[in-house]
């Protein structure tokens, strides 16, 4: 029994009328993904780097040549606000490891490029993640991992069905 059973075992305890196996599930799901995020965070900070400006990098570096896109792609690639991805950029372009140039195919408009710099942070950073990455779901078996990609693929599905507001 871990803290998660006691919490829901409490839970059944005094609301007996409540079903708690939802809670249980995102509360695991909550605890494992808080894990994950310091974890990596730890290797991205080796690098004078987060989660967020991490992810611009790799959003650029796994674009292909010539390692830029334009603010609206990024935005489509990284499913955040128009304001985040402005910050994420500054942090990024103070460190000379992105700049914004003229679009090549628009002149009024600018393409965020990764530096030469930032390509080879970036290279050095995700070759540790995806190890680092190893390292954290080493103790899981992979014909169990799997299984579990499967179900959340299926629980991933399931809730981009539901609305932002129920």
């Amino acid at each position: 029994m871990d803290d998660i059973d006691r919490i829901a075992a409490q839970w059944r305890r005094e609301r007996p009328d409540l079903d708690v196996e939802p809670m249980i599930l995102i509360g695991r799901l909550s605890r494992i993904a808080a894990i994950f995020s310091a974890e990596m965070g730890k290797t991205f900070a080796k690098y004078d780097l987060n989660g967020a400006t991490f992810d611009v990098l790799a959003t650029l570096r796994r674009a292909g040549e010539p390692y830029s896109l334009t603010p609206n792609e990024l935005l489509a690639n990284m499913m955040i606000s128009s304001g985040t991805l402005t910050n994420r950029i500054d942090q990024l372009v103070k460190m000379d490891l992105v700049e914004r140039v003229k679009n090549p195919k628009d002149g009024r408009s600018v393409v965020v490029r990764i530096t030469p710099s930032g390509f080879a942070r970036i290279d050095r950073v995700v070759t540790e993640h995806v190890a680092t990455q190893a390292r954290i779901l080493a103790r899981f078996p992979a014909e169990n991992r799997v299984e579990m990609n499967f179900l959340l693929t299926e629980l991933l599905d399931g809730l981009s069905q539901v609305s932002p507001t129920s």
